[in-house]
C-alpha cells in the first residue's frame, strides 16, 4: 500500500480547526473527502500537526494511504480537483516509505504570526492579520523574545487544556521584526505546546505596545504560571509555515 506525502495550504477561517469533527467543517474532514470522491478509499490521514480553528498554513504536511500505485502528481491533481470549493489546496505530493509519518519523522515545525500594525483595518486581509493600532516597537519585542528561546517550562504559554505530558519544550528561533505595516514573528522548534505560539504572541505585543518590559517577560516565563501570562493572542495571524524532517 503506498504512502503519499503532502503538502497543504488553507484558510483557516472557514473551518472548526484542523483535526475531524462529526458535525463541524475542518480541513482533515475536507481533505478525507476529496480521497474517497476520487479513488473510494474511506481513510484516516495523519498530519504533522492539529491547527486550532482560525488558524492557518502555508506548508502543512500531511500522508495518506491509498490501496493503489497513483502516479503521485495524479494524486495532487485528482485531491485537488475534488477540493475546488474548499479553502485548502494540495501543493506537492511525493511517494515516501511505509515507515515514514508525517508528525512522528517531524524534527521542527515553524510558524509565522503577522500582526497588521496600522491606523485602518485590514480589508483585503481581515481573518488573516491580528490588527493591533497602536505603533509596536518590534525590536523591543525581539530584545523580550530572546528570554524564550532555548529549553525552559513554557507553564506560563500553555493552554489549560493542552495534553502534552510534559511543559519542557525547546524554542529553537524567536525572531521579531517590522515588515512594512506589518510586525512578523517567527517561531521555530521540534514541537509546541498547545496555543504556546499565541500565548508567547500575545504577551510579547504587550511589550511592543510599552506596557511591558523584556524583565517582565522573563519573570513571566519563569514563574510557570498560566495566570502570569500576557492576553493571548487571536488565531486570525497565525500561519504553520513548514515542518522540516530529517536530511532535509
Amino acid at each position: 500500500m503506498p504512502r503519499y506525502r503532502l503538502t497543504i495550504e488553507y484558510d483557516g477561517r472557514p473551518y472548526n480547526g484542523f483535526q475531524a469533527q462529526a458535525a463541524l467543517p475542518s480541513v482533515q474532514g475536507a481533505i478525507e473527502t476529496a480521497v474517497k470522491a476520487f479513488c473510494g478509499q474511506e481513510i484516516r490521514i495523519a498530519a504533522a500537526g492539529r491547527t486550532d480553528t482560525g488558524v492557518h498554513a502555508t506548508a502543512q504536511v500531511v500522508h495518506v494511504d491509498l490501496e493503489r500505485d497513483w502516479p503521485a502528481q495524479t494524486v495532487m491533481n485528482a485531491l485537488n480537483a475534488h477540493l475546488a470549493r474548499e479553502a485548502v489546496s494540495v501543493l506537492d505530493a511525493v511517494v515516501v516509505t511505509g515507515d515514514w509519518h508525517a508528525r512522528f519523522s517531524a524534527v521542527e515545525r515553524r510558524y509565522l504570526y503577522r500582526i497588521l500594525n496600522r491606523p485602518a483595518p485590514p480589508a483585503l486581509e481581515a481573518g488573516k492579520v491580528w490588527h493591533v493600532k497602536k505603533l509596536i516597537d518590534a525590536e523591543a519585542m525581539q530584545a523580550a523574545a530572546r528570554h524564550l528561546v532555548g529549553l525552559h517550562d513554557f507553564t506560563t504559554f500553555r493552554d489549560m487544556a493542552c495534553q502534552a505530558k510534559s511543559p519542557l519544550k525547546t524554542l529553537d528561533v524567536a525572531r521579531v521584526s517590522r515588515v512594512g505595516d506589518e510586525v512578523h514573528l517567527v517561531f521555530e522548534a521540534r514541537s509546541f505546546l498547545h496555543r504556546q505560539v499565541r500565548s508567547m504572541t500575545g504577551t510579547l505585543a504587550e511589550v511592543g505596545i510599552g506596557r511591558w518590559s523584556a524583565q517582565d517577560v522573563r519573570e513571566a516565563l519563569e514563574a510557570k504560571d498560566r495566570t502570569a501570562c500576557g492576553p493571548v493572542a487571536p488565531a486570525d495571524g497565525l500561519y504553520l509555515t513548514g515542518v522540516g524532517y530529517e536530511g532535509e
